[in-house]
């Protein structure tokens, strides 16, 4: 099936590719870094969009317990729904990591909408 009509855009970080070009993310690849360009942004950086990004960031110096745990859930699962429109979000569950008590994984389940294809990603919140 073809899915370029899910878009092509500058990868993330933004790099050279084989040919000295800049290179390019394109289908559910772009998706999964905007995605990560959404958690990694905290409202206010962009200064033409001021609104765009995800506020977790707040939460950093937290006390890495299940309340903070609900609310970064909560504030992911919102920023995803107003910033990235070609997904709909299943489910957001954040919890501590096993191995590291400053870190703070967030599992984030989602569909894109126009193939039904679904996909998981986890990002990594370090608290320090």
């Amino acid at each position: 099936m073809n899915s370029s009509f899910l878009g092509t855009g500058w990868s993330f970080p933004i790099k050279p590719d084989e040919d000295g070009q800049i290179s390019m993310a394109s289908n559910e690849d772009s998706i999964r870094q905007s995605i990560w360009t959404i958690l990694s942004t905290s409202p206010g950086e962009r200064v033409m969009q001021p609104d765009f990004g995800c506020g977790i960031g707040d939460f950093v110096f937290s006390v890495n317990n299940a309340g903070l745990a609900g609310q970064v859930a909560d504030a992911v699962h919102e920023a995803l729904a107003v910033w990235e429109p070609r997904i709909d979000v299943l489910g957001v569950n954040a919890f501590p990591d096993q191995t590291n008590a400053n870190l703070l994984l967030v599992d984030i389940h989602y569909q894109v909408r126009s193939t039904n294809s679904r996909f998981n990603l986890v990002y990594p919140f370090y608290l320090e």
